[in-house]
This record gives structure tokens, C-alpha cells and sequence, in this order.
């Protein structure tokens, strides 16, 4: 990840530079990153278009910032859990992802839809953080961040099949229907057990964990997920 954009190490500096990235977070995940231009950002913001450049030198440099820290912010929440046993870490991997998605919603748009497509910097970015939530949860299944390619692939297939369906939740209103985090992240559970069973098929050197991973009652992805994994709201 890039840093030659940041300026101002310390104190009121990095509260300041914090706050437009807030501000871009949001103008971004609403606006794609061609329509809007340095005037349009500046003018929202209510700041001079010169402090805009001060901290990031350029408008591409502003919205890579806004996307890194976004995916700091999500790896950090997603992957935080480490010393937990394998099902419990994968449980709250999940979790933590959508608590992330759910609480920082243009935040997450900007990861997972972006603004300037193109770009392989942007692109490498927000498959970076793929890649890290593939291996914390291929860690939490079978006990290593690194597997054969194919069960690498359906991880991955399952990750974008996990951005669809969290970006479909925070795009609907509670009040109509939605189902809270846990049922989410119970779906997601199950849908990831299908995806290890099917992935022991094709690669055989990686079975499918057995049904009580993390030494307890509580399977990975038996009915009783129906709770959330964390407390925190």
C-alpha cells in the first residue's frame, strides 16, 4: 500500500487528513470516482482545494488513501482473532465482516465496487484484501493461509459470492425485511461448509474440517449458528 500521499505526521494534521477521508469515503461510495472532479470534492467538503492536495497531492492519490484505509479498517475488524480455535475464528472472521460492512457502509462500498476500475493500482488494493480474508479463513479450516490453487479459487468464489450478498444487506432499509447479522452471517456459515465439502471433492489433501472444529458441541455451520458470534454492536 501506497504512503508517499500523507502529509502531516502528527496531532491535529492527522485528525484533519482523517476527516477528508471521511468526507471522500462517503462522496465516493455514492458518486462514481469520473463525475466527480477536485472542484465538486473540494466544494462538499467545505474546504479549499489546496488542502485537499496538501495532504494527498492529487485526486487519485486522495480516493487511494480513502481505499487503503477502508481496507485497514475491515482486515483489522475481519482477522483480529488469531488465538481462537479454527471454527470459532472462522465464525467471527464472518462476523466481523459484516459488522465492518454494517457499520462503515460507504466505507465498504468503496472497497468492494470502487470508483475508477481500471486502475491496477485500485484493483490490486481491493484484491489484497481478498486475498488476506481467503487466507484467514482457509487458516481457520484448515490450519494454513496458503492452499493448492483450485481450493484457492472456490475461497475466492465464495468471498465474491459473501460481497454480493453483504452489499445487497446494507443496501435494504431494516423496516423492510432485512434479517439482522446473525442470520447473515449464519447463511454465510453454511454456504462456506459447502464450499470446504465441494473443495475436498476436487483437492483431497484438504478435507473438509470436521464437524466440531473448535473442540466444542457447535459445528462449523450447523443450525445452532443462528446467534451472533461477537457482542459487539
Amino acid at each position: 500500500m501506497i504512503r508517499s500521499q500523507q502529509r502531516g505526521a502528527t496531532g491535529r494534521s492527522q485528525v484533519r487528513r482523517a476527516e477528508l477521508i471521511a468526507i471522500g469515503r462517503a462522496l465516493f461510495a455514492d458518486t462514481p470516482y469520473d463525475a466527480l472532479s477536485m472542484d465538486d470534492i473540494a466544494r462538499q467538503a467545505g474546504v479549499a482545494k489546496g488542502l485537499i492536495y496538501y495532504y494527498f497531492t492529487s485526486k487519485r492519490g486522495y480516493y487511494l488513501a480513502i481505499v487503503e484505509d477502508s481496507v485497514a479498517g475491515l482486515v483489522a475488524r475481519a482477522v483480529g482473532d488469531r488465538d481462537l480455535p479454527g471454527a470459532e475464528r472462522v465464525r467471527r472472521t464472518i462476523d466481523g465482516y459484516l459488522h465492518y460492512a454494517e457499520h462503515h457502509r460507504a466505507a465498504y462500498r468503496t472497497i468492494v465496487t470502487g470508483g475508477v476500475g481500471s486502475d491496477a493500482e485500485v484493483l490490486a488494493i481491493r484484491d489484497a484484501v481478498r486475498e488476506e480474508l481467503a487466507a484467514a479463513i482457509a487458516e481457520g479450516a484448515y490450519g494454513t493461509r496458503t492452499v493448492p490453487p483450485l481450493a484457492r479459487l472456490a475461497l475466492v468464489g465464495w468471498l465474491s459470492g459473501v460481497e454480493g450478498v453483504t452489499l445487497d444487506w446494507i443496501g435494504t432499509p431494516v423496516a423492510d425485511g432485512q434479517p439482522g447479522r446473525a442470520a447473515v452471517g449464519a447463511l454465510l456459515v453454511r454456504q462456506l461448509r459447502a464450499t470446504l465439502t465441494v473443495i475436498e471433492e476436487f483437492v483431497p489433501q484438504c478435507p473438509a474440517p470436521p464437524a466440531a472444529l473448535d473442540g466444542t458441541s457447535k459445528p462449523l455451520g450447523n443450525g445452532d449458528d443462528q446467534v451472533p458470534v461477537t457482542e459487539s454492536v
